[in-house]
């Protein structure tokens, strides 16, 4: 990501990335691709150069500063591909009465989350969300080197109905006349995806999760404009006809997937999962437990499903919305615990999660010509995923990244619990003990009292 600013006299961005050399006990260049035994990799203005063993570095590159890892595995730089950046905005003091600050919070938040997100390991961070365009603005500052972050891809402001699930980060559109125009003038404010609501959700009050919110023709126009513009598009969809509306429309990305019917229950849909697969398109499993619950679920109830039917499965989280960045590599535990092999999870965290954000061919995989984003790990991934949690050095586009000092993720009763105090079942619950009431109320027999 190459500065094409110009700094004030006495501002400096950050100090361009040398050549060097990165060594360790192994080396995974991708998921799926031979281990190599004491692998290095050698840097040369942000990108690779050259990925081998150490025995056979080339002559040209001996003389360049070498940092050896004597234990460790380097690996490509995790990708979480639905973050919404400026979320903990709220959580900042008001100053003031009114929101004439609420921009500045934002955007401080934003700063904060994408940090910490890259503090775990994270290298590239799609924004599924963001009030003002404040993750543009953010790609843009990371980009100039004025500071140290995450490569991001920004959607701005989600897309919803008035009304509809999200409508407070102002993207409200209620025709395909209004969408066309939502879309470009996204464009115009130079984000790199179109994110829509094509449901409503759990933490918007008077939606339903399970509601298609948008037509199929009104979701086509949206992808229609989007790919027009070189714009990749994500639905949020968590009821089981509006990701049928999505994926006939021709959507690029789902996220959540939950399958939920109209009476809030969790039924898959194996033909639905079936058409997914064939679309190509890619899904993160970022969802609330199923309903009734299911004992033993983990929080990606419907990943093993999907995944049996050959759907591409990527590491998208609600990071920010939900989960907090710390909660980054316990989500991908639970994706193994879901039932995916071990190396379909960090597939689904690296190489296949950069193609699902636009950027396959540039990051999630360490071979030449791709951006210098990489981890090292303490331990041996393929082996055990807990080796993610400790890490010996982060480095994106060839600079050493620094972390923030971050508390341990704890998981609790389900993360929606800790952002809005209500567990989606809850929603569920309610919004289907008032169906057996309206149902009751029409056939004139007794309704039920809880």
């Amino acid at each position: 990501m190459p500065s094409a600013v110009s700094f004030p006299r006495g501002v400096e961005p950050l100090a361009g990335p040398g050549p060097r050399v990165i060594t360790a006990e192994r080396l995974i260049s991708a998921p799926g691709d031979p281990v190599i035994d004491r692998g290095a990799v050698v840097i040369e203005d942000g990108t690779i150069a050259w990925v081998g063993p150490i025995d056979a570095l080339p002559a040209t590159y001996a003389e360049y500063p070498v940092t050896r890892h004597e234990r460790g595995t380097i690996l490509p730089g995790l990708v979480e591909t639905h973050a919404h950046l400026g979320s903990y905005a709220q959580v900042l003091p008001q100053t003031t009465s009114d929101d004439r600050h609420d921009e500045s919070r934002v955007a401080l938040s934003s700063v904060a989350i994408a940090r910490q997100l890259a503090s775990v390991g994270v290298t590239t961070v799609q924004s599924l969300g963001s009030r003002y365009f404040a993750d543009v603005a953010l790609r843009d500052a990371i980009g100039a080197g004025l500071i140290a972050g995450p490569r991001i891809v920004a959607a701005g402001p989600q897309l919803t109905t008035s009304a509809g699930h999200a409508w407070s980060t102002g993207g409200e559109v209620d025709s395909i006349t209004e969408i066309r125009k939502a879309v470009r003038d996204h464009h115009k404010a130079g984000v790199d995806v179109i994110k829509v609501m094509a449901t409503g959700g759990f933490m918007t009050a008077r939606t339903a999760p399970w509601n298609a919110q948008f037509t199929t023709d009104e979701l086509r126009a949206l992808v229609e404009d989007a790919h027009r513009l070189g714009k990749h598009t994500a639905a949020h969809a968590h009821g089981t006809e509006g990701i049928r509306r999505a994926v006939e429309a021709g959507i690029d990305y789902i996220a959540h997937a939950s399958f939920v019917d109209a009476d809030g229950q969790t039924r898959f849909d194996p033909e639905l999962a079936d058409l997914i697969a064939e679309k190509g398109v890619y899904v993160d499993t970022c969802s609330p437990p199923s309903w009734p619950e299911v004992p033993g679920e983990t929080v990606t109830p419907r990943a093993w499903d999907l995944y049996q039917h050959g759907v591409k499965i990527v590491t998208g989280n609600d990071i920010g919305a939900v989960w907090p960045p710390s909660g980054f590599t316990f989500a991908l535990k639970q994706l193994e615990a879901s039932g995916l092999p071990r190396e379909e999870v960090l597939r689904a965290a690296t190489s296949r999660a950069a193609a699902a954000v636009g950027l396959g061919g540039v990051a999630g995989v360490l071979a030449p010509g791709y951006a210098a984003d990489l981890i090292v790990a303490d331990g041996d991934p393929l082996a055990d995923l807990g080796a993610l949690d400790h890490l010996l050095e982060i480095v994106i586009d060839g600079r050493t990244f620094t972390p923030d000092p971050i508390e341990p993720f704890v998981p609790e009763r389900d993360a929606a619990t800790a952002t809005n105090g209500s567990h989606p079942n809850d929603v569920r619950a309610t919004w289907h003990t008032n169906q057996q009431r309206r149902l009751a109320h029409e056939a004139g027999v007794a309704v039920p009292t809880a």
